[in-house]
């Protein structure tokens, strides 16, 4: 039985920074030389141009210094409360946003709600407010993923899948909300420095269902998940609750250790459904960094064309955890859905005739094969293979 992610909708919270001025004011945060170093190196080389967050003022009243030059920082009930105020409101945005975008969806129509989220907890939490707010069923069936971190859309996703085929009626709205920027520290490891200059807030909805989608329409079909563990990243990539925030710890050995692996532990999948890399054409890999996207890329043999939402996804937005792909996945569905592929000009890789991907121009759309791939604490690799169909 097919089955479908009919309709992706994203929000973000309204306070937009650059990262220049981010950058800026971690600097001024910063008291060591060395650090100070490290936090206009990491800036200028993040591939992120600006980032979201629930934080207004740039955190003028988040830390806030004391008379000895130190930090009074947020402790980690006091982050928790704000995730569960403004993870309800944005939440409840993003619903009703993906319900008006989808109206051959009604809410009377919707039996599962799926939501992810690491960055936060509260009970009853956004999967009841969904419910309630946005008048669907009283015995929807709910569902709640969390701590997983930045790969878990596809565990939700696979859950979706199973319940649409084994109900064909079934309508699952899955929503993705993270807000990493609550547990922004500043303590001197170099792992937070890392994390600081990398993580927004965001959120994402999809609906999935068995239902063919409608005429004139492009949606993904959900063809395969694949799962699997690269043990040796096991200590790189972790994520504890402290005293101030949610602690982390993310190795800059990261990008290699996926680049590394990610060819074998992508194989069973590419085995499973009789294709190989070169037929697949289009490539969702979570933008955990600029260095994952250009590691998986190298080891891979993409071309700049195939991973370029991932890059536009990263530059506008940053990483924004878990949501981040379903990001990702938009600007790919935008792209695959007009008349013909963006092409680089030619000298620049390409030979007339030739499309960025490589062998004869063609038109996109129906049967493009997309790979999306996201990463996380483990060092976890999950793996989704979609197909883009456009109805007539």
């Amino acid at each position: 039985m097919s089955v479908w992610m009919h309709r992706i909708e994203t929000a973000v919270p309204e306070h937009c920074y650059s990262q220049a001025e981010i950058g800026r004011q971690m600097v001024e945060w910063t008291e060591d030389e060395r650090d100070q170093r490290l936090v206009r190196m990491l800036y200028r080389s993040s591939g992120i141009e600006s980032r979201h967050s629930v934080i207004p003022d740039l955190g003028a009243n988040f830390l806030i210094r004391d008379g000895q030059g130190s930090f009074r920082q947020q402790s980690t009930a006091e982050r928790n409360a704000i995730y569960s105020r403004e993870a309800s409101k944005l939440a409840v945005e993003l619903g009703r946003k993906l319900l008006a975008a989808a109206p051959e969806f009604p809410a009377s129509q919707i039996s599962h709600v799926i939501t992810a989220s690491c960055t936060g907890f509260f009970n009853p939490g956004i999967d009841y407010l969904l419910c309630q707010e946005l008048g669907l069923p009283g015995n929807t069936q709910r569902y709640h993923l969390g701590f997983m971190g930045c790969y878990a859309a596809f565990p939700a996703l696979n859950m979706a899948t199973q319940f649409c085929r084994a109900n064909p009626n079934a309508v699952v709205l899955v929503m993705c909300l993270e807000l990493c920027t609550l547990h922004l520290q500043i303590n001197g490891a170099e792992d937070t420095i890392l994390a600081n200059s990398l993580f927004a807030d965001g959120a994402g909805a999809v609906l999935v269902s068995a239902r063919p989608p409608e005429p004139g329409s492009t949606a993904y079909r959900i063809c395969d998940f694949e799962s699997a563990l690269i043990p040796s990243g096991v200590g790189a990539m972790a994520w504890s609750i402290g005293e101030q925030g949610f602690d982390i710890s993310l190795s800059s050995y990261v990008p290699k250790i996926i680049g590394a692996g990610i060819g074998e532990v992508l194989q069973p999948l590419l085995t499973r459904n009789a294709l190989s890399g070169q037929e697949v054409q289009r490539w969702a890999v979570h933008p955990g960094g600029k260095s994952i996207i250009d590691k998986v890329a190298a080891s891979l043999e993409l071309s700049p064309h195939q991973v370029q939402p991932s890059r536009d996804v990263l530059r506008d937005y940053g990483n924004m955890s878990c949501v981040t792909i379903l990001f990702v996945l938009k600007e790919t569905l935008q792209v695959a859905t007009a008349r013909l592929a963006p092409f680089p000009p030619l000298g620049e890789g390409r030979e007339e005739g030739e499309s960025a991907a490589g062998g004869s121009a063609r038109r996109m759309g129906d049967g493009d094969k997309v790979c999306a791939i996201a990463f996380g604490p483990g060092l976890t690799v999950e793996m989704g293979l979609l197909q883009i169909d456009r109805t007539p």
